[in-house]
């Protein structure tokens, strides 16, 4: 009965040793949170671990957080891989259909919001601009040059094919005038004038070459004759040339001095104006001005944001890892934890843990103390 009682003796006293010393080295590794000094001695494992080697652990926790956890191949393939791309593209997508392209605002509505104000003035006076440039251009680019200079080799080719049919052409409209009954009105006319211009010689012929007719009929068929004559043919194209060739010589400037453009600038203007239709146009909506926006974009505007978005990700992500600083950032935030707050939170994280210690230094001091009981009844006997 003895040797039962020793036994359990042993082991009851031993588990509370085993117990107890793991329980308060549990404790010691928060407790006490300060040093505790008699005098100026310090009493031995005063403080606890963790808040002795607070800065080292604060520090190799950063450290290994950023090494082993949060670093950037982490952030790659958490975030910048090719599922975040997709719904990246369609966010994008969502946001330019609620707000541009279903937006009841104008063009013009937009760019006031970007503060650009009296916008439809300005690009009316921009194309005006437009149109004088290109007059000074046209002006430049004749300046001292003659119209021979100026003209393309083509048109000279043609220039003279459309003179001879010109000098036809009008040599044909004259007889069939003169042909006519208008004609012989405008001969016997004539006719008549040149007589009264004479003066008394011109009645003197009147009177002696009576009425006007048989004259009238005698000159008509001449001029006829003389209008269809190759000859004529040949004299008005001579000249139709020789004219020509005085006209191509002439400096392109001062042809152009002998008539005002402004008017016609002017009509330049208001017709680019007109075509442009500049208040029309900024008064539509995204969506009118651009019925296939929100298709066009999706297929090659959003796709090209979205890579390019991902792709500076990649490579400014270690420069933004860098300058975040995580590992600091982690430091400072253990070091400004309370003492307490930490060991709560170490607690409440392991304190399943902790207490199978505890009962574990219990089991295994119970142990040892029933094999020394053992030990000692055996030693004893």
């Amino acid at each position: 009965m003895n040797i039962i009682l020793t036994l359990v003796f042993m082991a009851i006293i031993g588990a509370l040793i085993g117990g107890v010393t793991n329980f308060i080295a549990i404790k010691m590794l928060f407790r006490p949170y300060k040093a505790i000094y008699i005098g100026s001695w310090r009493v031995p494992l005063t403080p606890g671990l963790i808040p002795k080697r607070r800065d080292e652990l604060s520090t190799q926790l950063g450290r290994t957080i950023v090494d082993h956890l949060l670093t950037p191949e982490t952030f790659k393939k958490r975030f910048l891989n090719e599922e975040m791309q997709i719904r990246t593209e369609g966010w994008i997508q969502r946001q330019l259909k609620t707000h541009a392209f279903q937006s009841s605002r104008s063009l013009k509505d937009w760019l006031e919001v970007a503060n650009q104000q009296d916008i439809d003035v300005k690009i009316e006076s921009k194309l005006d601009e437009l149109v004088d440039r290109q007059a000074d251009s046209v002006r430049s680019y004749i300046e001292g040059k003659t119209i021979r200079e100026l003209m393309p080799e083509n048109w000279k080719a043609e220039a003279e094919v459309k003179i001879i049919h010109g000098v036809k052409y009008g040599i044909d409209r004259a007889t069939d005038y003169f042909v006519s009954f208008q004609g012989r009105q405008t001969i016997k006319t004539f006719f008549e004038e040149f007589l009264a211009s004479r003066g008394r010689f011109g009645n003197m012929l009147q009177s002696l070459l009576g009425e006007s007719r048989p004259i009238v009929d005698r000159i008509q068929p001449e001029i006829v004759k003389f209008l269809n004559s190759p000859k004529t043919f040949e004299l008005v194209t001579s000249l139709a040339h020789g004219e020509w060739e005085k006209l191509q010589d002439k400096k392109a400037e001062d042809l152009l001095k002998e008539f005002d453009f402004s008017p016609t600038l002017d009509s330049v203007k208001q017709y680019v104006r007109e075509t442009a239709n500049i208040n029309g146009r900024l008064g539509a909506t995204l969506a009118q001005t651009w019925p296939t926006g929100l298709e066009w974009t999706g297929k090659h505007l959003t796709p090209l944001v979205a890579e390019f978005i991902f792709q500076q990700g990649e490579v400014r992500l270690e420069e933004a890892l860098r300058k975040i600083n995580i590992e600091s950032m982690v430091k400072e935030q253990v070091d400004s934890f309370e003492l307490s707050r930490l060991e709560e939170l170490v607690l409440g994280i392991s304190r399943r843990e902790l207490k199978m210690i505890t009962v574990l230094g219990a089991f295994l001091g119970g142990l040892i103390g029933l094999v020394q009981g053992l030990v000692a009844i055996g030693l004893n006997i």
